[in-house]
């Protein structure tokens, strides 16, 4: 173990939450956007550590094979959407659709957003867990709001209730497992670490597992945005800033489906308990072909986007709920391709709506012409979001298809039609979009395309060669989830 690994956990979740504290007393823009940035990068090198070392886990904090996964590509996205917030933003101040007052509580809750979310994947404790969830959860209520307009603040408050009912049935279902756990356990702390449940729990009382893990996924999987628990998601991702929307698409649904993913390992490990994955993979399949559906229907570039991340959670829990190693590979690998370019999808989406000053689809004509970076980056995004060849999300869908045709074949017939309703969406909506005669501004517009353009080459990249570390890195992490 690395001298900066011994300290890596506590910098993870210090480095945010300090730089949040003093974010919020920056009036200037450059210098708070910079800052946001360079805390962003520090808290990816200090998560890259993590690969070369880990500490032992105590009573609050563990890192292991699997969430090791989602520390790093969460720290990563993190780092690249602020990267790409630092031009957005920028354009917003200039507009006049945000105040200086605003810019400081942006990049203060961004921050500390991102220590909510560090937080819940490294904890030891399900009540821990539990508490940054809804922290970081609550930061990204208030995010959504901040344009301060009845429509940002209804979409605020709709996401505000919807998952406050949604960690409180959660917060149910922890303390049915904390009551699992007592008699085999003891009282204290130790009826909620992971290390200790993981090993104790053949000896839990499955009729308590069951009724948990059924409030637990009901819970975090409205985080999730699982049909039909995700009204809240398409409203949340239309009127809150564009940077706010990457990172709901490509960071904290993986971190409630991190929460399912740890509890469905404890109830696979009781052999008397139900088995969690037709739950999960009902509830996948549900969303896929209901968000399918949805993406004819949009009329708004982002809610359509919001609901094509509906459809591919769905796909991520029906691959996990299927189990096995292949699927499970094939579940962390989508996870992470849908990661990385729905959020370079929203990086260009995010200029689009700002160059344009519109965000409906029927006024959105001709990009590629028009603006040629941005208008090539989208269709490169919605190609490889649809799952065509050779980008990664055509690997990590094959994949799942095969391991459904060659377990319930069955269930491969409405999986498959699920992905072609969803495939035909996108690409007639995008044909409208990118081509034809351009509508709107032409003027330019200040963008930094790194970030996107950087997501979409390593999309490319899995799709075409996966390094053999990284495959064996999936694998392992795939066998333990059983």
């Amino acid at each position: 173990m690395t001298a900066l690994s011994a300290f890596a956990v506590p910098l993870v979740l210090a480095i945010p939450a300090a730089t949040a504290a003093v974010l919020a007393l920056l009036p200037g823009y450059r210098l708070s956007a910079r800052l946001n940035v360079l805390a962003c990068l520090l808290t990816l090198l200090t998560a890259l550590s993590l690969l070369f070392g880990r500490p032992q886990p105590d009573s609050y904090f563990l890192i292991d094979d699997l969430n090791i996964v989602f520390i790093v590509l969460n720290t990563f996205v993190g780092f690249t959407t602020s990267v790409f917030s630092a031009s957005y933003i920028a354009h917003e101040i200039e507009t006049g659709r945000l105040t200086p007052g605003h810019l400081r509580f942006y990049h203060a809750m961004y921050q500390a957003m991102m220590f909510g979310m560090n937080l819940a994947l490294v904890a030891n404790n399900i009540g821990l867990m539990w508490v940054a969830v809804e922290l970081a959860t609550l930061t990204t209520v208030l995010m959504v709001g901040i344009y301060r307009t009845p429509e940002a603040i209804e979409a605020a408050w709709k996401y505000f209730i919807l998952g406050s009912v949604g960690i409180a049935l959660a917060l149910f279902g922890t303390i049915l497992v904390y009551m699992a756990a007592r008699p085999v356990v003891g009282e204290g702390i130790d009826g909620m670490l992971w290390t200790v449940l993981i090993n104790r729990v053949a000896a839990f009382d499955p009729a308590l597992l069951n009724l948990a893990f059924i409030f637990l996924l009901l819970g975090y999987g409205t985080k999730v945005g699982l049909a039909p628990l995700h009204a809240w998601l398409p409203d949340a991702h239309a009127e809150g800033p564009t940077p706010i929307s990457a990172v709901l698409s490509g960071l904290l649904l993986n971190v409630a489906l991190y929460a399912v993913l740890r509890f469905k390992m404890l109830m696979a490990a009781n052999h008397a308990a139900i088995a969690p994955g037709p739950l999960m993979a009902t509830m996948g399949l549900t969303s896929l072909i209901f968000a399918g559906f949805m993406l004819y229907r949009r009329r708004d570039i982002k809610r359509m986007f919001a609901y094509s991340s509906i459809e591919h959670m769905g796909i991520i829990t029906f691959a996990f709920g299927m189990g096995g190693p292949l699927a499970n590979f094939a579940g962390l690998l989508h996870m992470t391709m849908h990661s990385l370019t729905k959020s370079a999808i929203f990086f260009a989406v995010g200029h689009i709506a700002q160059v344009k000053g519109t965000q409906k689809i029927a006024e959105i004509r001709g990009l590629t012409e028009s603006h040629p970076v941005l208008g090539w980056g989208l269709v490169t995004g919605v190609v490889a979001i649809a799952g065509m060849p050779p980008l990664g999300v055509f690997m990590s869908e094959f994949l799942v298809v095969s391991s459904t045709f060659a377990r319930e074949p069955l269930l491969a017939v409405p999986l498959v039609l699920g992905l072609l309703i969803a495939f035909g969406a996108l690409l007639l909506r995008v044909q409208g979009l990118a081509f034809g005669e351009p509508t709107g501004s032409t003027a330019p517009v200040q963008a930094s395309y790194l970030p996107m353009f950087g997501h979409l080459g390593l999309v490319l990249v899995a799709g075409i060669y996966l390094p053999p570390p990284l495959a064996a890195w999936f694998q392992h992490v795939a066998g333990l989830l059983g």
